[in-house]
């Protein structure tokens, strides 16, 4: 059926690489090192506590903020790991997963006319949620040789119409974290401003080689004016849950859940119970820094004889790879190359940046079954790559 309305579009990012990856590696049965979703099966006391809360009745809606008990439990482990106390009734909110959160916290917090400092590369879904609200969007780009954020581009962005900086730590695609020089940085930027920060700290517990998680908990002069996201879908490997939560000072949470309760109103109540009685053994997810560290070693070790240049990669579920010593191709072509002539999905490193700058990158991912990390290794280390 074809329409004869005429539309204007509010984005102009089209389909997404994703998409188009995925639909691909469907059709060649392609190794799934591209899609940052655990590719394994959750514990199973988790899974039956969800179908006991559904067998109990629990199949309506929950709470606009989230279960109470939810909260109550994430307010004691972000209390212990950070030392920071959050009230469960007015500043831990229960949202459809992270990017809800990522997406409810712009939305209620920056006007049209406001501007937005990020990071390139960073996650797809931060420059259209800016823009959507009529504000600009600002870009700051983390060279990939050091992986480290210029603070003095950042202070040099700043302008009286900043109202909020997005960062990402452990960082998505490139792996990197925050350490204490930019955590002083930050605090620096922001003291006596109107700025908020958002931090998006989905991978809090993939975190390698012996280094500790800056989460802006940890910090009061930074918690006061953050609202921080985390992922219980990925901390639990159930993305298809789509439960995250974002903590932030009360003020802050109000004009959150405002927004929140007009997007999903409230986050599956069956999946919410399971997640809060599996929150009481913490061994859930502080042993997913062994569980991963061991992933993203496999798959380094299955790509030694690889042309494929591996960066290195501190946290998180990816890691990044220059293939320029093998093709002069741009990434997304040789993306789509590797799925057709390989059967190995991968994402080109450009879909990461607003401009779609080529650097001559694909990401890798090894939230993944270790077959799947060491076919994927074998294929890559071929000579026709």
């Amino acid at each position: 059926m074809q329409s004869s309305l005429v539309l204007k579009s509010k984005l102009k990012s089209g389909i997404s690489i994703f998409s188009t990856v995925g639909q691909l590696a469907a059709e060649y049965n392609a190794i799934n090192l591209w899609q940052g979703a655990p590719g394994f099966v959750p514990d199973q006391v988790l899974v039956e506590s969800a179908f006991q809360a559904i067998r109990d009745g629990l199949n309506q809606y929950a709470p606009m903020p989230g279960l109470l008990s939810l909260r109550q439990a994430l307010a004691a482990k972000t209390a212990k790991l950070y030392g920071a106390q959050y009230d469960p009734n007015t500043e831990i909110t229960i949202t459809a997963g992270g990017l809800e959160a990522v997406y409810a916290a712009i939305t209620a917090l920056v006007h049209p006319g406001d501007e937005v400092i990020y990071f390139d590369p960073g996650f797809e879904c931060y420059q259209p949620t800016i823009q959507l609200q009529g504000a600009t969007a600002i870009p700051i780009k983390i060279p990939l040789d050091t992986m480290r954020i210029d603070w003095n581009l950042v202070r040099a962005a700043i302008t009286a119409r900043t109202r909020m900086i997005i960062i990402n730590t452990p960082h998505n695609p490139s792996g990197a974290v925050f350490d204490r020089h930019d955590i002083e940085n930050l605090i620096s930027v922001t003291r006596g401003t109107d700025i908020v920060v958002l931090s998006d700290e989905v991978y809090e517990h993939m975190v390698y080689d012996g280094k500790v998680h800056q989460s802006m908990a940890r910090y009061p002069e930074l918690a006061e004016r953050s609202v921080i996201v985390f992922s219980l879908g990925k901390t639990f490997h159930v993305t298809g849950w789509r439960v995250g939560y974002c903590v932030a000072p009360a003020e802050i949470t109000k004009e959150i859940r405002m927004i929140h309760q007009y997007l999903v109103y409230s986050a599956p109540a069956p999946f919410q119970v399971a997640l809060a009685a599996a929150l009481a053994d913490e061994t859930n997810y502080l042993n997913l820094t062994d569980f991963y560290q061991k992933k993203r070693d496999l798959l380094i070790d299955s790509l030694s004889e690889s042309a494929l240049k591996v960066q290195p990669c501190a946290s998180g579920f990816f890691l990044l790879a220059d293939f320029r010593a093998v093709s002069d191709r741009s990434d997304r072509d040789f993306v789509l190359d590797l799925l057709r002539r390989k059967r190995v999905g991968t994402i080109p490193l450009s879909h990461f940046y607003s401009d779609g700058a080529d650097t001559g990158m694909i990401r890798l991912s090894f939230c993944q079954p270790d077959e799947v990390l060491r076919e994927g290794g074998r294929l890559l280390s071929q000579r026709d790559l």
